[in-house]
């Protein structure tokens, strides 16, 4: 197996990881009737983020790299804010 081919893995499963945020997010809205964003939702997003920036940034692809990266800000700042306000509640 060449480095090629587990950068191609690591790309198609950090897009596995993003696609899946989509799925988790619509079963969760159906089972609610409304719609919904749960955590899980930003855990994908932050894990096919992750994945996908490393994928990025192998393949040298600044495009790639910006929109991965920029992604990541947004998708940490929801679970710190997620995060802040489960531990309001405990408190």
């Amino acid at each position: 197996m060449t480095a090629e081919t587990i950068w191609i893995g690591v790309g198609l499963a950090g897009q596995l990881f993003f696609t899946s945020r989509f799925l988790v997010q619509w079963i969760v809205s159906e089972r609610r009737r409304e719609s919904v964003i749960p955590v899980a939702f930003w855990w994908f997003s932050l894990l096919g983020g992750v994945t996908l920036l490393s994928y990025a940034i192998w393949r040298r692809d600044p495009v790639f790299i910006l929109g991965q990266a920029t992604g990541l800000v947004v998708y940490a700042r929801n679970l710190a804010l997620i995060g802040r306000a489960r531990r309001s509640l405990a408190a």
